[in-house]
């Protein structure tokens, strides 16, 4: 008897158990539903994505270069320093940049080529040799025309890219070539002048030179020729 009704009790507990589940899942939804919780968005508004907020990317740029005299007063400090501790002192160049100087001459020297660079935002002149540092880079070789230059250029980012840069020697501008044409058409006029003046200097001389032998005394035997005549008439 008890096999027989086994299946028909385990239907009983298991409906017993889904009714008891279903009481209290209603139980449940009655107590939630007294809460209100406030949806996220309007239910009656269109549906709008959120935009997506950019990453801005940092863009390296160059590092900014100080102005001419923080430059300058950073060498004094550097040369001072120098000084003090007995060591060779920084060249004046190692304050200027390459787009600051102008090649105004090139020279041979018994320690080969040398050029003579302009600083133009000070207006001082310096000779320099291959090897001589600047602010943003260093003269590598001097050619017949031309400097050679290995220009450093830092960036934001920490890189630092390197290019070869030259510059070629200063051509005379109009104004200078003027002014050369000028003093070689002076040239020739200021010798004739001179000329002029060595002929009339000699020419006085000649003449101060006659007048004096002019103005010499006459012999003394003459004299006495005549005052002996004068005796010898009676």
């Amino acid at each position: 008897m008890r096999n027989r009704h086994t299946p028909s009790t385990l239907k009983g507990l298991l409906a017993a158990a889904l009714v008891a589940a279903a009481a209290a899942g209603s139980a449940s939804a009655q107590n939630a539903s007294s809460t209100y919780r406030g949806t996220p968005r309007d239910p009656f508004m269109k549906y709008k994505p959120v935009p997506k907020k950019k990453v801005e990317k940092k863009v390296a740029a160059p590092v900014a270069v100080p102005p001419i005299q923080q430059r300058i007063d950073k060498y004094k400090a550097q040369k001072l320093a120098a000084m003090n501790l007995r060591q060779a002192a920084p060249k004046p160049t190692t304050a200027l940049l390459l787009g600051e100087v102008h090649v105004i001459g090139i020279f041979r020297t018994p320690r080969g080529y040398a050029a003579m660079v302009e600083a133009t935002p000070i207006k001082l002149s310096y000779v320099v040799y291959p090897g001589e540092q600047f602010f943003d880079g260093m003269l590598v070789a001097i050619e017949e025309s031309r400097l050679v230059f290995r220009k450093q250029t830092r960036w934001t980012d920490g890189r630092t890219d390197v290019a070869v840069e030259t510059k070629a020697l200063r051509q005379p501008s109009a104004a200078d070539a003027l002014t050369a044409q000028r003093t070689e058409q002076a040239a020739p006029a200021a010798e004739e002048k001179k000329s002029e003046l060595t002929v009339l200097v000699e020419a006085l001389k000649a003449l101060a030179t006659s007048g004096s032998q002019q103005q010499q005394p006459a012999p003394q035997g003459g004299g006495e020729a005549q005052a002996a005549s004068p005796q010898a008439k009676p």
